[in-house]
This record gives structure tokens, sequence and C-alpha cells, in this order.
């Protein structure tokens, strides 16, 4: 059988492995950071509602600019946006990629601060662009004077920030932010796929008027529990959306997906209701093992890293086998535990106890 070793790859991809989590059909999935809070019915109505009209106009393509959608999203960012300085794509890694592809590619790099994302190294690797890995501190929080002396030593031509970060929940200082833009002359992105749930962070969207390589980037996959639908967005200078415009596909988003997507933004209050619940639910759990003896990472997002655990892979082996699955990202002693509902919550705490006591932690 023919293997990826036979075939001509690109250089830069030999040896790379794709983005991968398991998606095994168990009771309590925890290990991608969905919403796992229903989509309220009467917001289901109206969704299907709205894509069986959209279905009668699908022997045309759509609209290739996305009107609606981007007036629908400027409406919803608010801060005095306009549809001009919006964006959308399948997903904020689509997003990204463009961006990427934009200012990216050959002879030029992307620089940020791990741990991180993990799909940015990958979507580096598939637009040839340079990937700068610079370790956190110790707390994973970033400091203005850390990130403008990494900036100087590497000189990337983008960076991206993650606030609140994934995979450690870090929130994302406005400091930091301004001191980042201000120590280079390239792209700054800031990645705000959890915001909705950090209800202390100001958004730096607040922070584009006079700032044109400022990019911010959001999702509806999580707060607004759509991850199924991909739909990722970006709150920028429209020169910059012009420049996305070069890369993009003709008519990469469907009918049918701006069509979702509109109509739930019209039902933003609804859709995003269960943000207050799931914040509660991750604070339960990190007091829950706060006590039991593990270090609980601060979290501005709808997840926790916790570290403490003696043999991270056993106990996510011993979770997955009570039907639990969280996430395993290899950072040493830790495990990233999305904040369900309830019922959820209850299993994960009990189900850790319960390892805790027998000594299999």
């Amino acid at each position: 059988m023919t293997s990826l070793s036979d075939l001509p790859l690109r250089a830069n991809l030999v040896g790379k492995a794709p983005y991968g989590a398991p998606q095994d059909p168990v009771p309590v999935s925890l290990n991608v950071n969905e919403n796992t809070h229903p989509i309220p019915e009467d917001v289901v109505e109206d969704i299907v509602s709205t894509l069986a009209e959209a279905v009668r106009g699908v022997n045309r393509y759509p609209d290739r600019e996305f009107t609606v959608l981007r007036e629908a999203l400027a409406g919803y960012l608010g801060h005095g946006l306009t549809p001009e300085q919006l964006w959308a794509a399948n997903g904020s890694n689509e997003v990204l990629q463009q961006i990427l592809q934009a200012f990216g590619g050959p002879g030029r790099s992307l620089l940020s601060f791990t741990p991180t994302y993990s799909m940015y190294p990958l979507l580096a690797s598939g637009t040839d662009t340079e990937w700068i890995p610079v370790e956190r501190p110790a707390d994973f929080a970033l400091t203005p004077e850390g990130v403008a002396a990494a900036i100087a030593e590497h000189q990337p031509d983008i960076v991206i920030l993650c606030g609140p970060n994934n995979p450690t929940g870090t929130p994302l200082r406005r400091d930091v932010i301004l001191a980042a833009y201000d120590a280079f002359d390239g792209i700054l992105i800031v990645d705000e796929a959890y915001h909705e749930f950090d209800a202390d962070t100001e958004t730096a969207v607040t922070l584009l008027p006079g700032r044109h390589r400022l990019l911010v980037s959001r999702t509806m996959s999580k707060a607004f529990a759509f991850a199924g639908v991909r739909l990722g967005y970006l709150a920028a200078d429209p020169a910059v959306i012009d420049a996305l415009r070069l890369v993009r596909l003709p008519y990469h988003l469907s009918a049918l997906t701006q069509a979702a997507a509109v109509a739930a933004v019209r039902h933003a209050d609804a859709m995003l209701a269960t943000v207050a619940d799931i914040r509660a639910q991750r604070d339960r759990l990190g007091a829950a093992l706060a006590e039991l003896g593990y270090v609980v990472h601060e979290s501005g997002s709808n997840f926790l890293l916790v570290g403490g655990f003696a043999d991270p892979e056993g106990t996510f082996e011993a979770l997955r086998a009570r039907g639990i699955l969280i996430r395993n990202l290899s950072i040493p002693g830790h495990l990233r535990i999305t904040a369900g509902t309830e019922a959820e919550t209850t299993a994960v705490i009990e189900a850790i106890a319960e390892l805790s006591v027998s000594g299999s932690r």
C-alpha cells in the first residue's frame, strides 16, 4: 500500500502529522472545548426555517461577499465597526489560513507563545511560513516586556496572540497586545475564539482604530454552540479585508452557511444565554479539583488546564474507560478539561476524585 513516503510531498510537510483529537462516541465528551449545551428549540426552528428558504436558491452561487452576514457580524461586535471591516470563512482556522496566505509564505515567519493552539504551526506549514515558537513563562501569562523582547529577537512577519489562550485558558492583557503591536511592523493577530467566556477582559476590537496591522479573529464554534456549522470571522481594517479577497476561493461560504450564521446572530442573546452557566461550571470544576490537590490554572475560557497528575496518560485512559473524554496535550503533569453541563461536570469531578482516592491519578 502506498504511504506518504512514496509521494513527492513538499519538503516542509515531511514528517508532519495532521491535526487530530479523539472522537470517541462517549457519554461525556469534554475534549475539544465545544459548548455542550443545546441550542434553544425556538432558535433551532428559526434557523431551520431560514435554511429551508436558502435551499430554494442553491441553484445559484451564494453572495460572494456575504454582505448580509457581514452586516450582522458588525452589528454583533459593535464598537462602531462597519461591514467593510468584517470577514468570514469556514471556521476561524480558514480565516487564519487566509491571513497566512496573504501575509506569510516562503521567506516569512509566524511567531507565537507556547503552549498555544496546536493549529498555528500546522497552518504555518501548510502555507510554507516559518514557525517560531517562544515558550511562555511558568505561569503561562505573557508580559509586555517579554513579548516585545521576543519580537525584537526573532523579527517575525506575523505574530499571533491567543486570548484567552488555548490550551492554558490564560487571559490576554491589553498592555500585552499594545506592546506587541508597537514592537514590529508586521501583522498582529489576536485570536479571541473564547472571548465571550472571559467576563473581565475587554475585546481587542476596541484597539482597532488607528491600527491597520491589528486583526481580531473570532468564531461561532464556542460560545454560540455552532461548531458544526463552521463559521469563523475577523475584524480588521478594510485594506486587510481586501488582501484576504486575493487568496480566498470563489464563493467560499455556502448559501446555507451564510443563512445559518445570520439566523444565529439574529438570536445572539438566546445563543449566548448558556455562557454564564458554563463559567459557573468551569469555576465549580476548578474549585473541586483544587480541593483535591490539583493545580488549576487561571482561565478566562470554557475549559481548565489542570496540573498535578503523576500520570496524565494513565488518568486520561482511566477516564476514557469510564466514558469521559478529556484532552491530553502532552504538557507534563497536565490535562485539559472542557466545562460542560452540570451533570457532565459532576461526572468528571466524581471520576477524578475516585481515581485520586485509588491512587490512579
